[in-house]
C-alpha cells in the first residue's frame, strides 16, 4: 500500500486489537477500488475513548473511524449525530467526519451480517433464529434479521435487562418477528431452528466456555459466527462434525467496504 500525504486515514478503535482483521479487508477493497484510504487498528482502553475521539476530532485527514468491541454502544455519547440505523439499533460500528469536524455514527454490522448469510445461500425470510448476545453487534444483527423477515428471533443474554431493550426495538421496528427474551439457553423452547447465531466474544479465547448446547445443532442448521479469529471457532468446528452449514465471521466483514464506502459518500470520479 502506497501511503502519501494524500492518503485519508481510519481508524478502528477497540480495546485489544490482536483479533482486529477488518482492517485488511477494508484495505484491500479499498484499494480494489481505487480509493486512497489507509486504515489501521487503534488500541484504545474504555477510560481513554472520550479523549481518543476528541484527538480525532482535530486530525484533519482521517476521514473517519470503525467501532468495535467494547466500544459499540458507548461511542453514541461521543458522536454528534446518528444515522437512522444507528438511531434505531443503538450501538454504532463506523464514524464519519465530515469536513466541518462533525460526527456521523452509522452501523453497517447487521446490514453486512445479513449480506454475508445471504452471500451464503442462507434464507432468512421465515427462518427461525436462536441468537447468543445482546451487546453492540448483537442489536444490529437482531435488528437486521428482523427487518429481513425472520419469522422468529430467541435472543439469550444473561443480562435480561439489555435483552429487553433491544426486543422492544425490533417489536417496534419490525411487528412481524416474533422476539423472545431468555437469560439461559436452558430457557429456549425445544425445536427445529434454522439459524443460530453467536454474537458474543465465547470462542475469541483458548479456553472459553463452549457458547450453545450442541443440542440445537443438526444437519439441517445453519450455524453462523460474529468472531473473525480464529477463523473457525470451536462453534463452528463442531457444526461442521454434525453436517450443519457453518457460516464464519469474516463473511459478516467482507460485504462492508462497499456499505462504509456508501456511508462515507466515497467517489472515485
Amino acid at each position: 500500500m502506497r501511503i502519501t500525504g494524500k492518503t485519508k486515514i481510519m481508524f478502528i478503535l477497540a480495546d485489544a486489537v490482536d483479533h482486529i482483521v477488518g482492517s485488511d479487508v477494508l484495505n484491500r477493497a479499498f484499494e480494489t477500488e481505487g480509493y486512497d484510504i489507509a486504515v489501521s487498528p487503534l488500541s484504545v482502553a474504555p477510560a481513554d475513548l472520550e479523549q481518543t475521539v476528541a484527538a480525532i476530532r482535530r486530525f484533519a485527514n482521517v476521514i473517519g473511524f470503525g467501532v468495535t468491541i467494547p466500544h459499540k454502544i458507548e461511542i453514541l455519547r461521543h458522536v454528534d449525530a446518528l444515522t437512522e440505523a444507528a438511531q434505531a439499533i443503538g450501538a454504532v460500528n463506523f464514524v464519519r467526519q465530515d469536513a466541518d469536524g462533525r460526527l456521523v455514527g452509522h452501523n453497517v454490522d447487521g446490514e453486512g451480517f445479513v449480506a454475508g448469510l445471504i452471500n451464503h445461500g442462507v434464507a432468512i425470510k421465515g427462518a427461525k433464529v436462536v441468537q447468543i448476545g445482546a451487546g453492540g453487534v448483537g442489536r444490529a444483527i437482531a435488528y437486521a434479521l428482523a427487518q429481513a423477515g425472520a419469522a422468529s428471533i430467541a435472543l439469550v443474554n444473561r443480562d435480561v435487562a439489555k435483552a429487553d431493550d433491544l426486543a422492544a426495538t425490533v417489536r417496534a421496528n419490525s411487528p412481524d418477528t416474533m422476539i423472545s427474551v431468555h437469560a439461559s439457553q436452558d430457557d429456549v423452547p425445544d425445536g427445529a431452528y434454522d439459524l443460530i447465531i453467536n454474537a458474543t466474544s465465547l470462542g475469541m479465547h483458548a479456553g472459553d466456555p463452549f457458547p450453545l448446547s450442541r443440542d440445537f445443532i443438526s444437519s439441517g442448521t445453519t450455524v453462523a459466527e460474529v468472531i473473525m479469529k480464529p477463523a473457525i471457532t470451536p462453534l463452528l468446528e463442531e457444526a461442521g462434525r454434525l453436517g450443519a452449514r457453518a457460516i464464519p465471521g469474516l463473511s459478516m466483514m467482507q460485504p462492508q467496504p462497499h456499505l462504509v464506502a456508501r456511508f462515507l459518500e466515497l467517489s472515485t470520479a
